[in-house]
């Protein structure tokens, strides 16, 4: 409170008025260690100006007394913390609860002491410090928002203007003024904090092959790795752009990832109001849905009500949890035996890259589609899942399918759609069917 407080300390070479920061130290010292702040001499005359501060009273507060059995419970939920990257992720991390129990009442009493040197030193600094009681300034001794006793006010209750005496005596002591101040503070006893035992899945089936329910839980394997998801109904989910579409788990039997078709949205009659209202209420903008891909990433997405279709619900998804590419994105996903460049699909310019579905350049090319032969007549050797790109002259391959160990991500530019490398094959990356139990959502 009474940091950083200035004086005026002179006049320096250009006859401009220079100031002088009032330090502040808490004053309730030791006799040794007062023995050695003054160099273990007597002679030392204190330097001025200065504040120093100590507490003179700490009593009990009757008149503010609450319910001493009280206890205010909070259950918390807080983001998973990376200690690699030292940020804090969007995926919920622990979950706490939080038991306050109602802390004791006290009064504590403060005195700040003013060293000047002079009367105008005085004043410069009192009258910086006494407008802001007026009648009280509020302080806040933490921002954690579970700390209910962080707010307080201190009160200025008495003031003495000066510590001499008139006449004054031999010793001209140096000038203090005093101002008392009161402070209503809380002690409390610690919290009592528990984790919860939340249950994010339904394991259906805990018995191991033999039927043997006491191996199977302890066999990790089923717990934590191969264990049964259930969705409600064991409803079906389409993702298509933005629209999310609720089906039957009966069709379409396709799943997320089988391939690159395009999926359209099918014919349906199961609306959102009804599955959701089963469970609570669907709060647009805010609830959320979380999709489960097959290597274990996880897309959210807030979700809205169509207002002109129940059948579909509006995605908004966080690009956050959107895997990143790894791969330069490609023009077009393409057969190059049915089409090429002139041939079905634009003139070949530099830096164009197409994605293959088929192989074309072997001796099985009876059908070789026109406008892949380079400069000298390079024709293009590629297989399927291979990458190739035009670098002015001829077709080449820019990402090798045969030789590819990890997965990788790249972007259709023609369809803004992002297709992921399985180590097998490429799939779409999240958009498309998420059977029964790859999805969840969250009121």
């Amino acid at each position: 409170m009474f940091s950083n407080f200035e004086c005026e300390f002179g006049y320096d070479d250009a006859g401009q008025v220079t100031y002088i920061q009032v330090p502040i130290r808490y004053g309730d010292a030791s006799r040794n260690a007062q023995t050695m702040l003054q160099d273990a001499s007597a002679n030392n005359v204190p330097c001025s100006p200065m504040m120093s501060f100590y507490i003179n009273e700490l009593k009990y507060d009757r008149p503010r007394v609450q319910d001493p059995y009280f206890v205010d419970r909070k259950d918390i939920r807080q983001r998973t913390y990376n200690d690699t990257t030292e940020l804090y992720e969007t995926t919920q991390g622990n979950a706490l609860t939080v038991e306050r129990i109602m802390p004791v009442p006290y009064e504590l009493g403060l005195t700040l002491d003013i060293w000047s040197s002079n009367t105008n030193m005085k004043l410069q600094i009192l009258e910086q410090i006494l407008p802001l009681f007026n009648p009280a300034l509020e302080i806040q001794s933490t921002d954690n928002f579970l700390d209910w006793t962080s707010l307080s006010a201190v009160e200025l209750i008495d003031t003495n203007w000066t510590s001499r005496s008139v006449p004054a005596g031999a010793d001209d002591d140096i000038e203090i003024s005093t101002l008392k101040f009161k402070l209503p503070i809380w002690i409390s006893p610690p919290a009592k904090v528990t984790k919860q035992g939340v249950i994010h899945k339904i394991i259906a089936n805990i018995y191991d092959d033999k039927g043997d329910m006491a191996l199977a839980i302890q066999n990790d394997d089923i717990l934590l790795g191969t264990r049964a998801k259930f969705t409600p109904h064991g409803y079906q989910l389409l993702l298509l752009d933005d629209q999310l579409q609720i089906l039957e788990y009966s069709k379409p039997s396709t799943a997320l990832n089988e391939s690159l078709d395009v999926i359209d949205l099918q014919d349906s009659s199961i609306q959102w109001h009804s599955v959701i209202d089963e469970y609570g209420t669907l709060t647009d903008g805010i609830s959320q849905i979380r999709l489960e891909g097959g290597d274990g990433s996880e897309v959210v997405g807030t979700v809205a009500y169509n207002p002109v279709d129940d059948n579909i619900l509006i995605f908004t998804v966080d690009i956050d949890t959107i895997p990143s590419n790894t791969l330069d994105p490609v023009d077009a996903v393409i057969n190059p035996l049915k089409s090429g460049p002139g041939s079905g699909l634009p003139a070949a310019v530099p830096g164009q890259r197409y994605l293959l579905t088929e192989s074309i350049g072997d001796s099985t090319d009876s059908g070789q589609a026109s406008g892949w032969e380079g400069a000298g007549n390079i024709e293009l050797v590629a297989n399927t899942n291979d990458i190739i790109e035009y670098n002015g002259n001829i077709w080449n391959v820019a990402w090798d399918a045969s030789v590819a160990n990890s997965r990788e991500y790249v972007t259709n530019i023609t369809t803004n759609m992002q297709y992921q490398w399985d180590l097998e094959a490429w799939v779409r990356s999240y958009e498309g069917i998420y059977r029964g139990g790859d999805w969840g959502l969250i009121l």
